[in-house]
This record gives structure tokens, C-alpha cells and sequence, in this order.
């Protein structure tokens, strides 16, 4: 018999000498339960329940083997959650169907609780008028069928129809050719938008606004041009769509350039981006004015801070970036060198290697510090805003600058948990509907801040995050938490920043269904065509600019809409 055995025999022989058997009899049942179903990766495992126990039944070691069915029922669930992720991965790989995740009908919520009668009119249905303001193409007179001798005409009872038309519309350019006194020859010139292309700009803009828009894959749409009687080929189709965007690019980078030197905070969020076959990363940088994605083949800290860095290649090795290696704990031999060479700038990443290379900095941890900093420092010399706060959903590679935290990603962490006695799933009730009324609390300090409120909600939010539970997955979550106190509480220093990274996820997650979609990415010039796009529309949104006449404006070169950038900088300035 192993040691382990031994020790629960002997542990199991001194609770029934306690006099408890009765107790023990349950709890060890329950425990033979949850090892079978460990094997077994039961569904229904980590829904068990402990029979309620009182006072007088606990002792020590009653309540030590109540805490490891806790925590083997919170490690059950965790198994079967990894468990059912490889079972999708393994259908996916088998072109079968994943398991459908099927929510509770909200319909049915609102009829028992009297809410969503059909005599009810939601809100902002009553009537107005809705062709006032219309541009009238065609009119056209309609007689009665038939009008009764000595009828006199009194008035036109008017009927406006809204409709398109879609169909092709071809122009042949006759361009004028001269022959000059001098045996040279001058022609007509087509206009700038064309580029010496076949396909005009209505076009264009419509292949643009169904495919980055509307998210109709490339095969759908040279099928929906073909048919509407468009001669153009799958490689056109592509040209369109991919090549000569320089113009968008350049836009887009301005974007991030400004947004991130007149911002106050950020929200980033990641997602996952195949490219030519092989797994990538697409992260998101923006907050309510702006948004802005790049996809990459990392998703690590020193990908952010490249990101961040936008067009720049330097590294630079000043205040910013000896403070940040320091922080980050960095040797002190290594940072003694990193102090000598204090000003030093590599214009690119060759220089930078080089300069590794010869103060013989070779270990990987050491290179990552000292490259985290450098490139802190160099976003820093090129404008980032001194004040800039990132909101994330706690992923170490965003935990950089003034950090916050998503108060709702860290409410999670409260309810993935899975207490197992009666008094534990009191206690999570009970401490999940306290941080709620508290993130309430919150919401109204963000409105009114001021210093006796701050005090408070500061003595309030230790109440909660201290309190010891019958749960001690709970109280480890609890005490997880509390050690992110300053970036949950930043709001109470900086009332203008957002108390959840709702922006980033509603953000990310037009990226996300595009993937769906459309799949993975082929080439360089795709895929970056998928970022400024996706960039480009959510930016328009946000500034009050639909998307399909900024591309009228951009196509036709006329240029009418501000750059999005000097949007963004007019509204930072106001």
C-alpha cells in the first residue's frame, strides 16, 4: 500500500474514532462519487451537492475533507471544460459539428413576467413621418380606371416608394487624339479614379462595402456580379479588392497616431487570426473614438508594444525604459550595463541585435526585458499620451503604462466557481450580489467623484475582497482579486476611463464573425486589407460617417469627409 493510502486510511480511522460515523459515511460517499466521475469526465460531476451540515457535526477534519471535495469538484470542472475543447477540436478536425451552445429563450422570461405583450409598442415606434425628407427621382401620375361622366379633379393623394436599381451601367471614354504642328501627339486624359482600370467607381466601392461590410465572401460575390451581368474574372475581383490601397493604409496608420497621442485610455482586446494556413493573432487598440486592428503572428508583450510604436522601427534606451527593466526586475548586472548605455537609440532591429550581441546579452528573459523597454521608451519619445490608460481583461501582455482591469472579466472568475455545501453557495450569492451593488456605486462615483465617496468606496471594496467564506475556492478567488485593488480601483482616480472593456470585445467581435465567414487570410496584402478595412469602418461609425459614402468620397478621389484622423483630433480638441 503507497503512502497516499496510507495517510487517507489512517486519516479515515481517526474520523470514525471521532464518533462521527455518519457524517463521515456521507462525505467519503460523496467523495468515491466525484473520483468515478473524475474518470468518467461526467458532465454532471461538478454539479453535486454536500448534504448540509451542522455545527455540532464539524470538526477539523470534517471540514478539511469538505475543502478538498471543493476543490476536486472545481478541478473537475476545469477538466471537463478542457475535455469538451478538445472534443470540438477533434469534430472540427473531422468535419463534424461542435456541440451547440444553446441559450435560454428570453421570450419566454418576458411573458411570465408580463413583459412583451403584443398590445405593448416597444419604444420609439410612434409614427412620424418617414418620407419627408426623401430625394424624388420619378414621378409618375396614375388615372383611376375609371372616371364617372362630370367628375372634376380635386387634389393628387401622393404614395412614395423607396426601391433601387441594380444593374450594369457601362461608359465607352472616346478619348481625343491630336496631332501637334510639331508631329507629337495629345489625348484625352481619363479621369484620376480609374487608374487605367476597366471598372468604375460605383463598383468599386460596392465590391469594397459588400465584402469589408457586409462580409460576403469573395466566391459569393463574383457570383452575385456574374449574375447581375458584370464581365469580371475571380482575379479581378481580387485586384479590386487588394491591390492600390496604399491611400487606406497610410489613413489607417494616422488613426492610430493620433488616437493614441489625444486619447486618455485605451481598450485592447485579442483574437485569433489564421493567416496562410497557420495560426495568428489579431489585436485591437480604440476606445469611443477610434478603432484600430493589425493582425500579427504573436500576440506577446513585445507585439503590443510594437504595435504601439506604429511606423517607427527605433528603440530607444532612456528614463522610460531603465525605469521599466528596473521594475521589471532585471539583474542588476545587466541593468548596471543598460545604465551606461542610457540615451542610445538603434534606428532599426538589425542595430538593435547588434548592440545586444555586443555587450553579450544573450538569455532569453534578459533580451525580452531589455527589448520591452526599449520599445516603452521609444513609444514614449514619439508622443504617446503621458496619461494613457490601458483597459484590458487582464492578459499579462496588456500590463503596461496606468493598467485597469474589466470589472466584468473579473466578476467571472467569481462565477466559474462551483461551491459544493449549502452555506458555500450562500456565501457566492451573497458576495457576487455585494460587488454588483458595489460596481453600481462605482458608476455613480464616475458621475459625481469626490473625496469623502472615494474614501468609502476604498474601505468597501477591502470589506468585500477580505471576507472569509465556508468556500476556500472562494476565498482564494476573493484574495485573487484583492491583489488587483489599484487596477480596479483606478476609477477612483481617473473617472473618465470606462469600467469594462465592452468596447474592445463589441469591437473585436466584428473581426471575429469576418473569421467565421471568410476563414483565414492568404496573402500579406489580404490580410492587411482585412485589418485597414475592418479599421477603417468601425473608425467611420464611430465618428458619425457611414461607411459607404466615405468610400464614395475616397474612390472618386473628391476627398470631401475630413482624414478620420483629423476627425478623431477635432473631438479631442473640442
Amino acid at each position: 500500500m503507497d503512502s497516499r493510502k496510507k495517510t487517507a486510511k489512517k486519516i479515515t480511522e481517526e474520523i470514525y474514532d471521532s464518533g462521527k460515523e455518519a457524517v463521515v459515511a456521507r462525505l467519503l460517499e460523496y467523495d468515491s462519487k466525484i473520483k468515478q466521475l473524475e474518470q468518467k469526465m461526467d458532465v454532471k460531476a461538478y454539479r453535486l451537492q454536500l448534504p448540509a451540515i451542522s455545527e455540532e457535526e464539524k470538526n477539523p477534519l470534517v471540514s478539511a475533507l469538505s475543502d478538498i471535495i471543493e476543490k476536486q469538484q472545481a478541478n473537475i470542472q476545469k477538466l471537463y471544460e478542457a475535455n469538451q475543447l478538445m472534443k470540438n477540436e477533434i469534430a472540427r478536425m473531422k468535419k463534424q459539428n461542435e456541440k451547440p451552445k444553446i441559450k435560454p429563450s428570453k421570450l419566454t422570461k418576458n411573458r411570465k413576467s408580463g413583459q412583451g405583450n403584443r398590445g405593448e409598442k416597444r419604444s420609439g415606434s410612434a409614427k412620424r413621418p418617414k418620407t419627408v425628407e426623401l430625394e424624388i427621382h420619378t414621378t409618375k401620375i396614375i388615372e383611376p380606371d375609371h372616371i364617372p361622366e362630370g367628375s372634376k379633379f380635386k387634389h393628387y393623394k401622393n404614395f412614395v416608394v423607396q426601391d433601387i436599381i441594380l444593374k450594369t451601367y457601362n461608359t465607352k471614354y472616346r478619348l481625343k487624339v491630336y496631332v501637334t504642328p510639331d508631329g507629337s501627339t495629345v489625348r484625352g486624359v481619363l479621369p484620376k479614379y480609374l487608374q487605367g482600370k476597366h471598372f468604375g467607381g460605383e463598383l468599386i466601392c460596392f465590391c469594397i462595402y459588400q465584402h469589408h461590410h457586409c462580409g460576403v465572401t469573395q466566391p459569393l460575390l463574383l457570383e452575385q456580379l456574374l449574375e447581375i451581368g458584370v464581365n469580371i474574372s475571380s482575379g479581378q475581383l481580387n485586384n479590386i479588392l487588394t491591390e492600390n490601397k496604399a491611400m487606406y493604409h497610410e489613413e489607417k496608420q494616422r488613426i492610430l497616431d493620433v488616437g493614441l497621442k489625444f486619447s486618455q485610455y485605451i481598450n485592447v482586446d485579442d483574437t485569433g487570426a489564421r493567416h496562410n494556413g497557420k495560426n495568428g493573432y489579431c489585436t485591437h487598440i480604440g476606445n469611443d473614438e477610434f478603432s484600430w486592428f493589425e493582425s500579427t503572428d504573436s500576440k506577446s508583450r513585445i507585439n503590443f508594444l510594437t504595435l504601439l510604436r506604429g511606423d517607427h522601427t527605433d528603440y530607444h534606451i532612456n528614463e522610460q525604459a531603465i525605469a521599466y527593466m528596473e521594475e521589471a526586475k532585471l539583474p542588476k548586472c545587466i541593468q548596471k550595463i543598460m545604465d551606461a548605455n542610457i540615451g542610445i537609440q538603434m534606428p532599426e532591429g538589425k542595430s538593435w541585435l547588434q548592440f545586444l550581441k555586443n555587450n553579450n546579452i544573450e538569455k532569453k528573459r534578459h533580451i525580452k526585458i531589455i527589448t520591452e523597454g526599449a520599445l516603452m521608451g521609444s513609444i514614449i519619445k514619439h508622443g504617446i499620451a503621458d496619461n494613457l490608460a490601458v483597459i484590458s481583461d487582464a492578459a499579462g501582455q496588456f500590463a503596461i503604462l496606468i493598467h485597469a482591469l474589466c470589472w466584468i472579466h473579473a466578476e467571472r472568475l467569481l462565477a466559474k466557481l462551483t461551491p459544493v455545501t449549502e452555506e458555500a453557495i450562500k456565501d457566492l450569492e451573497d458576495i457576487r450580489s455585494r460587488i454588483w451593488d458595489f460596481y453600481d456605486k462605482l458608476k455613480e462615483y464616475k458621475k459625481n467623484p469626490a473625496p469623502e465617496f472615494k474614501k468609502q468606496l476604498e474601505d468597501e471594496f477591502d470589506e468585500i475582497f477580505t471576507t472569509h467564506t465556508a468556500s476556500p475556492t472562494l476565498n482564494d478567488a476573493l484574495q485573487r482579486l484583492y491583489s488587483k485593488k489599484d487596477e480596479l480601483l483606478l476609477v477612483l482616480d481617473r473617472p473618465e476611463i470606462p469600467l469594462h472593456n465592452n468596447s474592445a470585445e463589441n469591437a473585436i467581435r466584428e473581426y471575429v464573425k469576418k473569421r467565421k465567414i471568410s476563414g483565414g487570410t492568404r496573402s500579406d496584402e489580404g490580410r492587411k486589407c482585412r485589418d485597414t478595412f475592418t479599421t477603417l469602418k468601425k473608425t467611420c461609425r464611430k465618428q458619425g460617417v457611414t461607411f459607404w459614402q466615405y468610400l464614395k468620397d475616397r474612390v472618386f478621389q473628391k476627398f470631401l469627409i475630413p482624414d478620420l484622423s483629423d476627425l478623431i483630433r477635432q473631438k479631442s480638441e473640442n
